[in-house]
Parts: structure tokens; sequence; C-alpha cells
């Protein structure tokens, strides 16, 4: 699956020691959507073109890294990444579907985590992330993918109204935090931030 519009206001960093992703409130709004989807069609494979995507203005440096697509799947697909690329060289336009996420799964998608389950030895509910053909493999269960969609809806929500209120301090951001509970051992930290102005 792809989505239908592009979230043309994305980018994925891969820099070295952790990801950096940039993103406008729809695009924000749009990856949480798509985060909840992995969570709920864990036989779906779902690719989100974002390597053409022009950068943020302001001040990202410009050795920021190298830009990524994201792939979102559930771990029992057991995909192999170096597959990757034959797979999306045969990739078409696809036949257009719309999903429906009810407005209190959207709401409540951070209520029912376990944040001490989640430093039990025993938690399998990880994501682990392997790169392969420019592309960021973010693979994890229903209930992290479910977890963590909220990550992006804090952006949505909240960064559009702290850029006006904070000029001297635009900077509105979130974290898939290595204490948080949510990475395997493979995976690297997560920032992401809220950009209102854009490269045209």
């Amino acid at each position: 699956m792809r989505p239908g519009r592009p979230l043309t206001r994305a980018v994925l960093f891969d820099h070295d020691r952790h990801l950096d992703v940039y993103l406008d409130r729809e695009a924000a709004r749009g990856l949480a959507g798509l985060w909840m989807l992995a969570a709920r069609s864990p036989r779906s494979l779902i690719h989100v073109p974002l390597r053409a995507n022009r950068p943020p203005g302001g001040d990202v440096p410009d050795d920021i890294g190298t830009r990524l697509d994201l792939v979102l799947l559930h771990h029992s697909l057991q995909f192999a990444p170096s597959r990757w690329k034959e797979v999306r060289g045969r990739l078409g336009p696809g036949r257009p579907h719309t999903v429906s996420l009810p407005e209190e799964e959207r709401d409540h998608v951070m209520t029912d985590a376990d944040h001490e389950a989640r430093h039990h030895r025993e938690n399998r509910d990880l994501f682990h992330q392997r790169l392969h053909a420019e592309t960021l493999f973010m693979t994890g269960s229903a209930k992290v993918f479910r977890e963590t969609a909220g990550h992006f809806l804090d952006v949505a929500r909240k960064g559009p109204g702290h850029v006006p209120v904070h000029p001297n301090r635009p900077h509105f951001c979130t974290e898939f935090h290595g204490n948080d509970g949510i990475l395997g051992g493979d995976a690297r930290e997560i920032h992401v931030e809220y950009r209102d102005r854009w490269s045209s």
C-alpha cells in the first residue's frame, strides 16, 4: 500500500547514529494514520515515498544525511528487505482504496500503553529497523505501531500552535527514544520535528 496523496511536506534522513523526520501538520496526521493502518493491517506492507521530497526551509544543516523512503510492516510478514528493490521496481500506479480509522481510535491511540511492561525483558513489542535500497524498514507488532502513532498526532496537534508563540525557539519535536522500551537492539532513535516553512 501507498498513500493516495503523497506526503510532500515530509522528509526522512539517515543521520548516522539517529534518524530525523521533518514534517508539517498534514504530513504528521498522514503518518499517524499510516502508523495506525500498520497496526490494523498486519498483512500489509506500507510504502511511504519520501526520498524525492524537498527538505524544509530554515536551519536544516547541509550535511544532515541521506534521504530515505519508509516501509512499515508487521513482523509476521517476514519480508526480506533484500527483495525490496525488485518489488519496488515492479510497482505500478495501484488501485485506489479508502481506509477509515475511527476518530476515537485516533484520539486514544496512546492511552492504553503499558509503559512499565515495555521495560520487561520479555517485551517483544519492539521496532526493528533495516536499511536497504535507500529505504528504512520499520518492522514491529500491531501493539507498538498503535502505541507510537501518537508521536505524529502530538506533532500535528501541538506543532502549529507552538511556532507562532515561540518565535525565538520555534522548535517542536518528539522522539522515539532508546529509553522508551520500543526500540529493539538494531533500531536507532528517531527525532520527529514539526516544520512550517518548506523549500519551494
